[in-house]
């Protein structure tokens, strides 16, 4: 077979075990974690602007108007300002305007795998607000905010958005929530946006969007795997699809083979065997309802403090204090 590997490529190791992990398991899986290359960021920054694609406006709309009620709760304190997987920070740019506006005494602490993400943000941040103190924090969620608290005693204000705990099941979710409790102390705050229960039509069309965006940000995980790992996927034998259980609030999607095929990883050694219409789990997005949250703050050991909702109630951030 000729090589696909690009030589000047060096192999994420983390990546390649994960893909190995997932792609001969039974059934077969990739972890959405790597949806996001620059191809990756690019396809969701799209995906954010779709007209079905609702979450991103309704997060705004709640921060536009609720930024107020989430400030007094810091009772004028100083404080940190910590927000999980920052990525561009959009949506905080809201808050963080409205902080200053008001001459909260904060500290905008970002924290991301991405030392690059993390590199443009700053950059990004320090155009618009040049005094703003933002101090980047590289690594996985735990580890960071322990180096976070070693450097200060503020009170915290965790930020986790855009409804990324709906990509845990509710079981992980609420073991992810203990977790982080840990890491906190008592009153400092957490503010989770969780996607909302609601009709199923208008769920599904976000995941399902009449561009395609969607299913070429899906896609994009095959291709990043033959360029990384050198893989010979044939993109256009795969076909997306998402699904929506109004019970569970389950959202998945998948990538369905349509005809039998064998897979070369060669960076693996790996050639993976499709059956016609066998599926790849490629990611899950679970919407809540208002019990299913209480019982994850009761169990993680938090309060819950504050709901705010948008105007159609499709969304909600809600604000946790550490008990």
């Amino acid at each position: 077979m000729t090589s696909t590997l690009s030589p000047e490529i060096a192999i994420n190791q983390a990546f390649a075990d994960d893909v190995r992990r997932g792609l001969t398991s039974d059934p077969k899986y990739l972890l959405s974690r790597y949806f996001y290359d620059a191809a990756g960021d690019k396809l969701f920054q799209k995906i954010m602007n779709l007209p079905e694609y609702y979450l991103t406006w309704c997060e705004f709309e709640i921060f536009q108007k609720h930024w107020q009620n989430i400030l007094r709760q810091l009772d004028g304190q100083p404080f940190d300002l910590v927000e999980l997987g920052a990525g561009d920070g959009l949506k905080t740019r809201v808050l963080i305007r409205q902080f200053l506006a008001e001459k909260a005494d904060f500290r905008y602490l970002p924290i991301d795998i991405s030392r690059t993400v993390l590199q443009h943000l700053r950059e990004t941040l320090y155009e618009l607000w040049p005094d703003l103190p933002v101090t980047p924090v590289e690594g996985e969620y735990f580890s960071a905010l322990q180096e976070i608290d070693r450097l200060s005693d503020r009170r915290k204000l965790v930020l986790f958005l855009g409804s990324n705990i709906g990509n845990m099941s509710q079981e992980r979710a609420a073991d992810f929530l203990r977790q982080l409790r840990q890491k906190l102390h008592p009153d400092d705050l957490l503010l989770v946006g969780f996607d909302l229960k609601k009709d199923p039509a208008v769920v599904l069309a976000a995941y399902n969007d009449s561009q395609g965006v969607t299913r070429d940000f899906n896609l994009n995980l095959l291709r990043r795997i033959n360029r990384e790992l050198g893989a010979d996927f044939d993109l256009g034998a795969f076909r997306h699809w998402p699904t929506y259980n109004p019970l569970s609030g389950d959202t998945k999607s998948y990538l369905v083979s349509e005809q039998a095929q064998t897979v070369h990883i060669e960076a693996l050694a790996l050639e993976i065997p499709f059956r016609k219409w066998e599926a790849i789990d490629m990611e899950l997005s679970k919407k809540y309802d208002p019990p299913e949250i209480e019982w994850l703050a009761e169990h993680a050991g938090f309060e819950v403090e504050q709901w705010f909702f948008d105007e159609k109630k499709y969304f909600a951030d809600v604000l946790f204090r550490a008990a």
